[in-house]
């Protein structure tokens, strides 16, 4: 046996032990993600793994790689040409150059290889584009903890789950998922959130919990993870040595891998259009069927060769299924795609545009969509006693006197200093920035005295009013989640105490804090901020007994016995471009939904003052708890009233719930508003209301990020075509699970959103929707139009094969090509209406009013060609087998009109005096009468197709289509086409 074989053997051998050993911790390699708890994770996978592990786990699990291999030309080519269209385009270019058809098809064979050429080009640049997207973190050098063997450097393609990463010096890209275990560091998330604010992660705390780990650190467990494909900007030791990180997940399992993943295989369109047009495809394919079994029939009885049995009967499939519909219509969706880029928006899912043309329902985010992206610091109120004080203005120039609060302003954050600037998120940057203090680049001087190793100082700056503290030093974060809705810190003044601070959520903020530090009024002293629009945030704190490490504390251990100390209110204004969109859409009869994770009465106000609920409705506040001790819930009804000092007053009106709703005379509609805590216990305990509850739902506040995609499907569920838009973290998933997504964010992340806009401004909505319904009724229009093309040709065909007889090259070549593909190109040039009108377009080709419309001008154009056929035939000069009938007089003889038809130009029939006699079956008044009447049929139709109001320009606005064009259509010239026409060749030979 060959040497490398045997080790492979032994290698598998291994493997099936270690599988079929319960016993052993590595039998399963998903098991750190499912069942490990978190001291096991420490224990188990803290110290480092032992190579042979490492090596049985790479066999296992692969390389950590996200390996998107830029495809050949040759491949994208086969897989092109293979296409089923293609494929049919071969098929009726074969069979038009046995016809002698040379002109169409080599018109055919140019276009369709220019579109294969563009379309390669197009799928090789975009994947050489996601291959170098992901090519970056397939080859970082990581430093590695060994067991036994301490650290080593590899490449990051080496990483398998349960490795421990070292994570020292400075900026670095993680190449995998994994868990903190040690330390701290300071990550930019941009790239998977969109937004660039930086984000803290903490290690994985040490809890004797016997719940996974997931479970047991709840919604915050995304606290703890370094997630493939983010930006490492910081890292901080503690005194176990550098931060080290656990390998959670590798490859395509990761979160880049799950994004790379949405772009390579995107959500699946489910829209009625394009099931619709397969259908309608194969109703053409049963016409075609029927013709070739009647082309069949009639040359087969009038004793004509096989050969041109079979070409005739095969003719009519590549003339009632149109080999360019495809082309048709992705014509229209290239041309909205051009007209949303230079609006600023950019698609990267083209049939998604025809979907918006649908939408009924916009999910908005509040902050950074509807309201600005900055806030202000209105100002602070204060406690004194157990009751609160007057703001105070921080725009009257005066400091607030010290005391906890100033404290809590001065800490009480996640900021960091990076390339000499402050950076972290808005709303802390403002408040830091109200104490006029400083966060000092380097805590040298206290690392050298061992005061605060690890610690984040924070001094008084010039600015700043005097102070009885020489700094404060953050000893520990419990960083910001918007599941828990607060955050907390460990801090303590230099030559003081230890203190625990606490921002957040006022609601939830109260809940942790001594009740009787809780003033009376607080209820009332919120509601009467958020119900102006305020953002308010409460603050917290407690003094620590010594003795213990703070990093050694959980959060559990530190907030709780919180004294309260006020609010902080900041002030987030409305765009300027808010109202007058929602009120565009209002018009338009499309539903405008806020879904964010800001205070319910704060959502409220800026929902009325934005125009999304009109001043004179009523609020229902809908709030469902699930009962302690029990599985069931409760659910309660509350009218929301600036008036009451509460803001709340019982419900005592009757309301159908369901529909519009009316209790009163006079009363206008009722909106309902939820937390996200409520949206859930009614998702699990009262799923049957939830419908009810939507139908009038406007404002849905409190939303963690699963919620908000959750909300986005039960819409869905519900038959509304929704859009969402947003420009934060906790949008993305919803995003992508909207049926339009529409980001406001450059930042990388929005790759997998359908839309993106340049301008950060909801005004990109209505006219994202404009376009879409412009697109959409071009895609019926011109559906519509090529399948009533083929079915007139169709029809005049097979009414000529009656007489073995058929159109000429020329003419079928003047009907492809000069009439159909410059209506094909032309019909789609149309712009989308500027008003939004209160209805949709249609959104299904198999409709009553639509078929119908087709229907109709089918028999209209049978009963033209047959009226025209048969009346030909009764004219006192017809005869079937002399073309020159009707052009012979008393006085001229035949040779005499022969001569006169060469002297004014009609080629070919210089000579026809001699073949008078002989006739080849395709030159006859039949056949000049039906092409004229299928040829001005078709322009009709595409006059009737070209659909103007309420959703597309009129067709007279479309510039390009220039006036020459319908010249020759009418006027003098129209005798000497129709005199042109009767010499156009013979049928396709």
């Amino acid at each position: 046996m060959k040497p490398d074989l045997k080790v492979r053997c032994i290698q598998v051998q291994k493997i099936r032990y270690i599988w079929n050993n319960p016993e052993q911790q590595f039998q399963k390699v998903g098991s750190l993600e499912d069942s490990h708890t978190c001291s096991a994770i420490h224990a188990k996978f803290g110290s480092g793994l032992r190579c042979e592990e490492q090596e049985i786990r790479r066999l296992i699990c692969g390389p950590n790689a996200i390996d998107i291999q830029v495809v050949p030309i040759w491949k994208l080519l086969i897989k092109e040409v293979l296409n089923p269209f293609y494929v049919f385009q071969l098929f009726s270019v074969c069979l038009w150059f046995a016809e002698d058809y040379k002109e169409y098809a080599i018109a055919i064979i140019i276009v369709s290889l220019l579109s294969i050429a563009l379309t390669v080009y197009d799928l090789r640049k975009q994947s050489m584009k996601l291959h170098r997207l992901v090519e970056s973190h397939n080859s970082v050098r990581v430093t590695v903890c060994r067991k036994d063997e301490g650290f080593q450097e590899l490449e990051s393609h080496h990483l398998v789950p349960g490795d421990v990463l070292a994570l020292t010096g400075g900026k670095a890209l993680m190449p995998c998922d994994a868990i903190l275990i040690s330390g701290g560091c300071v990550v930019n998330e941009g790239m998977l959130t969109g937004e660039s604010v930086p984000v803290t992660k903490t290690h994985l705390p040490q809890a004797d919990d016997s719940r996974p780990w997931r479970t047991c650190c709840a919604d915050d467990y995304r606290r703890h993870v370094l997630f493939c494909g983010t930006e490492v900007i910081q890292t901080k030791a503690d005194g176990n040595g550098p931060a080290r990180a656990v390998v959670l997940r590798t490859g395509f399992n990761t979160a880049k891998g799950d994004l790379v993943r949405s772009i390579l295989y995107p959500k699946p369109m489910n829209f009625k259009l394009y099931r619709d047009a397969l259908r309608f495809l194969m109703c053409l394919i049963v016409l075609a069927t029927i013709g070739m079994i009647y082309a069949v029939c009639v040359f087969a009885l009038n004793g004509e060769e096989a050969g041109e049995v079979v070409k005739k009967a095969l003719d009519v499939i590549t003339i009632a299924v149109p080999p360019a519909l495809p082309a048709a219509l992705t014509t229209g969706i290239i041309y909205t795609q051009g007209r949303l880029k230079k609006k600023g928006i950019f698609c990267i899912s083209p049939q998604r545009i025809n979907v918006c043309g649908q939408l009924n329902l916009i999910c908005f985010d509040k902050t950074g969509t509807l309201t600005e992206d900055g806030l202000d610091l209105w100002g602070v109120i204060t406690l004194e006693g157990n009751s609160f004080q007057k703001v105070h203005s921080f725009a009257s120039g005066r400091s607030l006197p010290w005391g906890p609060m100033y404290s809590a302003m001065a800490s009480c954050h996640s900021l960091i200093v990076l390339d000499g600037k402050i950076q972290g998120d808005p709303l802390d940057l403002k408040m830091f920035e109200a104490t006029n203090w400083e966060i000092e680049d380097s805590c040298e001087d206290h690392v050298k005295n061992g005061e605060f190793p690890h610690a984040v100082v924070i001094k008084p700056g010039p600015k700043a009013s005097s102070v009885p503290v020489e700094g404060i030093a953050i000893l520990h974060q419990f960083p910001f989640s918007s599941a828990l809705q607060r955050m907390s810190v460990i801090a303590q003044e230099i030559g003081g105490k230890q203190q625990v601070f606490m921002k957040g959520a006022p609601e939830t903020v109260a809940k942790f804090c001594r009740p009787e530090t809780v003033p009376p009024g607080f209820a009332s002293e919120l509601q009467l901020y958020a119900a102006r629009g305020f953002r308010v945030i409460g603050l917290a704190h407690k003094i620590l007994h010594a003795g213990r490490q703070a990093a050694g504390l959980t959060r559990e251990e530190v907030e709780t016995d919180l004294t309260f100390l006020g609010f902080l209110i900041m002030e987030n204004r409305l765009k300027a471009e808010t109202k007058p969109v929602l009120e565009e859409l209002s018009a338009a009869r499309i539903r405008s939904v806020m879904v964010t994770g800001d205070n319910i009465q704060t959502a409220v106000t800026v929902a009325r003052d934005a125009g999304m609920i009109s001043q004179a409705s009523q609020v229902i506040l809908v709030e469902a708890n699930e009962l302690s001790g029990s599985p069931s819930a409760s659910i309660t009804w509350k009218l929301l009233e600036e008036s009451k000092p509460n803001g709340y007053s019982n419900l005592e009106t009757y309301i159908q719930v369901g529909g519009r709703f009316s209790s009163e005379a006079g009363r206008s509609s009722y909106h309902f508003a939820m937390s996200g805590k409520s949206y859930q216990v009614i998702t699990q305990h009262f799923s049957y209301l939830l419908p009810k509850l939507l139908v009038n739902g406007t404002v849905f506040a409190r939303m963690s990020p699963g919620q908000k995609s959750s909300l986005v499907e039960e819409f869905q569920k519900l038959d509304y075509f929704v859009g969402m838009c947003g420009d934060g973290a906790n949008d993305c998933g919803a995003l992508k699970m909207a049926h339009a997504g529409i980001s406001l964010s450059e930042q990388e992340a929005s790759v997998a959103s359908p839309f993106t806009s340049r301008t950060p401004s909801i005004e990109c909505v209505p006219e994202l929707i404009r376009q879409g319904r412009a697109a959409l009724v071009t895609s019926f229009c011109m559906f519509k139009y090529m399948a009533l093309y083929s079915t007139i040709q169709y029809l005049g065909v097979l009414l000529l094969y009656w007489q073995l007889n058929s159109f000429g090259n020329y003419q079928f070549l003047f009907q492809d090509l000069a009439i159909t593909t410059v209506i094909g190109i032309t019909m789609s040039l149309n712009g989308a209406y500027p008003k939004l009108v209160p209805y949709r377009p249609p959104s299904q080709l198999i409709s009553p009013p639509l078929l119908l419309s087709v229907v109709l001008n089918i028999l209209f154009s049978l009963c033209m060609q047959v009226f025209g056929f048969v009346t030909v035939q009764k004219q006192p000069w017809y005869a079937q087998h002399n073309i020159y009938s009707a052009c012979l007089s008393e006085n001229k003889s035949h040779v005499e009109n022969s001569s006169s038809a060469a002297t004014i130009g009609f080629p070919g029939m210089e000579n026809a005096g001699a073949r008078e006699g002989v006739d080849n079956g395709y030159k006859s008044y039949e056949n000049t009468t039906v092409w004229l009447l299928s040829t001005i049929n078709c322009l009709l139709v595409a006059l009737v197709f070209s659909k103007g109001k309420p959703f597309r320009q009129p067709v007279y606005t479309n510039s390009r289509v220039h006036p020459h064009l319908l010249e020759n259509l009418h006027g003098d010239n129209a005798a000497g086409h129709i005199r042109c026409v009767l010499r156009c060749r013979g049928g396709r030979h």
